[in-house]
C-alpha cells in the first residue's frame, strides 16, 4: 500500500502517541447509558438487562459489556436490526467506534461496528469496518468486499477464554501487518458513497461487490482442495483423496488447539502437496472445501448436541466461503442433512454448490451388493440409497427399461438392503466416499450420486430441507437431480416423513 496524502493522515492520525492514547483511556468515564443509543455516561446495568431482555445470557453479556466500556468508552452502543443472508431480522446490540492501529510509523482510527448476537457469549460477534465516504476498503486476508472482517480469534471463539476485549486487540494487531482502509481520492468518493449505502444494509448475502485485487490472485488451474478438521474422518477424507492424486494442492485445517494424534503423524511422514494448518485463508481458491467437523461437547439432549454443530459452522462457514467464492462445499459433518442445509444457510451459497455426502456409500455398496454377491442380472439398470442417512433410508431404481418387474426389484433391494444394514461406516470408508466425490466434481465427470442436495420440489416436498437424491455431480456441484420415472408410495412417504422430522428439528435451531 502506498503512503497516504497528508491531509488523509492528519485527519486519521491520533492527536498523540499510543502511550498518551493508553493513559487517556484509563481516564476516561467508565460506561455508559442504556436507552436506544448509549452515550458516554454512567453505566447502567439494569437499563442494559431490560434492553437485552430476548438474549439467552443476559447477565453474562451485560458483564461483558462494563468490561468492554472500560477499556473503550468512547464507543457508541444501540440495538438496531441485523438483516442475515436468509433475508430474516433480529433486533441485535451493535457498537461502532474507533481503534487506534499503529501502521509504517503512523497512527490511524480504524472505525468498526461489531454486532452482538443473542447468544453471546457462546457466539462471537459479527465484525465489520464502518467507512466514511473517503474511505475505501482494501480486500485481503482479513476483510472482504463487504467490510466484514475474518479473524483467527473468531473462528476460535470459545467462551470464557474469548471476550470482546480480546478480540479488538486481535483486531489491532492484524490491521498493523495489513491496513484494512485506504484514503480515496476526491474522483472516488461519490463510487464510494453507494458502497457504504450497501454496507449500511448490513446484509451478508452473495455481493456482486467484487475485488478486482483479490480476484487476480484466483489460481483457477490449480486443483486445490481443503478438510476442515483433523480428527479421524478428516485424516481419512486427506489420505484417499491423496491416494487418489486429484488434488494438485491439499490443505488439512487442524483446528484443534494441540497437534495430536493422526495429524501429528501426518506432520512427521509428510506427503506430497499437503499442507497442515490452523490457519483458515490456508484454504483460499479451493475447488473443493469438505467439512468433517464435530462437535465434541458433554452434551445434554439431541438438539443441544446439533446445536453446538450449528454454533461452530457459524464461525467457520462465512470465512472459509469467502476464502473459497467459487468452489463447492461439500459437508461431511453429522447429521448430514442438517448440517448441509445449515452450511447452505451459513454460506450464502448457491444450493447446488453445497451438498452433503448423503447416501452416496451406502449406494455403491448396495450397487456392489447386488452385482457381486447376489449376482443378480440388472442389465446395467442403477439402484441407489436416497433419503436420510439412518433408518429412515430406501432404494430406489432408475432407467426406463422394464428389465425387471417391480416385484422383482422389491425382493432383490429387500435382500440387499439387510445386507448392507449390517455394514458400518467407519472413518476409513467414509473417506473413499469423500474422495470418490471429489474426483467426480474435480474433474467435472457429471457421475450420478446419491448426495444430500435442496429437495424441495421434489416427492411433493414443500420445505427448505435436504435429502440425498441421485445427483448428476460435477465442477458446478450439482447440475441435475435425477427424477425417477416410476413413482413409488413407498419412497414418497418415506421421504416426506424424513422431511417433516428434519425440517421440524432445523426450527429449533439458532443459526
Amino acid at each position: 500500500m502506498g503512503a497516504w496524502p497528508r491531509a488523509a493522515r492528519e485527519a486519521w492520525a491520533s492527536a498523540a502517541s499510543v502511550q498518551a492514547w493508553a493513559r487517556w483511556q484509563v481516564r476516561a468515564a467508565v460506561a455508559a447509558v442504556c436507552s436506544r443509543t448509549w452515550v458516554e455516561m454512567e453505566f447502567d446495568c439494569e437499563g442494559l438487562r431490560r434492553l437485552l431482555g430476548k438474549y439467552t445470557f443476559r447477565d453474562l453479556t451485560v458483564e461483558e459489556l462494563k468490561n468492554v466500556n472500560r477499556f473503550f468508552p468512547h464507543f457508541r452502543y444501540s440495538m438496531d436490526t441485523y438483516v442475515f443472508k436468509d433475508s430474516s431480522q433480529k433486533d441485535l446490540l451493535n457498537f461502532t467506534g474507533t481503534i487506534p492501529v499503529m501502521y509504517q510509523g503512523n497512527t490511524y482510527n480504524i472505525p468498526i461496528r461489531l454486532w452482538i448476537l443473542d447468544s453471546h457469549p457462546f457466539a462471537p460477534p459479527i465484525c465489520f469496518l464502518k467507512p466514511t465516504a473517503n474511505m475505501g476498503i482494501s480486500v485481503g486476508k482479513h476483510v472482504d468486499a463487504k467490510g466484514r472482517i475474518y479473524l483467527p480469534y473468531l473462528q476460535n471463539w470459545s467462551h470464557p477464554k474469548s471476550v470482546i476485549v480480546g478480540l479488538i486487540k486481535e483486531m489491532i494487531a492484524k490491521f498493523q501487518e495489513e491496513l484494512p482502509l485506504y484514503s480515496l481520492s476526491s474522483s472516488d468518493e461519490a463510487r464510494q458513497v453507494d458502497l457504504l449505502a450497501y454496507i449500511a444494509k448490513i446484509t451478508e448475502g452473495v455481493s456482486d461487490i467484487n475485488s478486482k485485487n483479490w480476484v487476480n490472485h484466483e489460481h483457477k488451474t490449480v486443483n486445490k482442495i481443503t478438510v476442515v478438521g483433523g480428527g479421524e474422518l478428516g485424516i481419512a477424507c486427506t489420505l484417499a483423496i491423496s491416494a487418489k492424486g486429484i488434488a494438485d494442492r491439499l490443505v488439512l485445517l487442524d483446528l484443534s488447539e494441540e497437534t495430536k494424534g493422526g495429524v501429528m503423524d501426518l506432520d512427521i511422514f509428510s506427503l506430497p502437496n499437503v499442507e497442515i494448518s490452523k490457519d483458515l485463508s490456508a484454504s483460499a481458491h479451493s475447488k473443493v472445501v469438505i467439512f468433517t467437523v464435530n462437535s465434541l461437547g458433554s452434551s445434554q439432549s439431541y438438539l443441544d448436541v446439533v446445536q453446538s454443530n450449528v454454533d461452530m459452522f457459524r464461525a467457520l462457514v462465512p470465512a472459509l466461503g469467502h476464502y473459497s467464492q467459487h468452489g463447492v462445499l461439500l459437508v461431511a459433518s453429522q447429521p448430514v442433512e442438517i448440517m448441509t442445509y445449515v452450511t447452505w444457510k451459513l454460506s450464502a451459497f448457491p444450493a447446488n454448490r453445497v451438498i452433503g455426502i448423503g447416501c452416496n456409500l451406502d449406494s455403491q455398496r448396495l450397487q456392489y451388493i447386488i452385482t457381486n454377491v447376489l449376482k443378480a442380472q440388472t442389465s446395467g439398470k442403477q439402484v441407489w440409497v436416497v433419503g436420510e442417512q439412518g433408518e429412515a433410508k430406501v432404494p430406489i431404481w432408475g432407467g426406463q427399461e422394464e428389465v425387471m418387474s417391480l416385484n422383482s426389484q422389491v425382493q432383490l433391494s429387500t435382500r440387499a438392503m439387510e445386507l448392507l444394514r449390517v455394514k458400518g461406516q467407519r472413518s476409513w470408508s467414509v473417506g473413499l466416499s469423500v474422495a470418490d466425490l471429489v474426483d467426480s466434481i474435480v474433474n467435472d465427470k457429471k457421475k450420478v450420486h446419491s448426495v444430500s442436495t435442496l429437495a424441495k420440489g421434489y416427492y411433493d416436498i414443500n420445505s427448505e430441507v435436504f435429502l440425498s437424491l441421485p445427483c448428476i455431480v460435477g465442477t458446478s456441484g450439482v447440475s441435475e437431480v435425477i427424477k425417477n420415472t416410476v413413482k413409488e408410495d413407498t419412497v414418497t412417504e418415506k421421504l416426506q416423513s424424513s422431511s417433516s422430522s428434519i425440517h421440524d428439528l432445523q426450527q429449533q435451531l439458532k443459526l
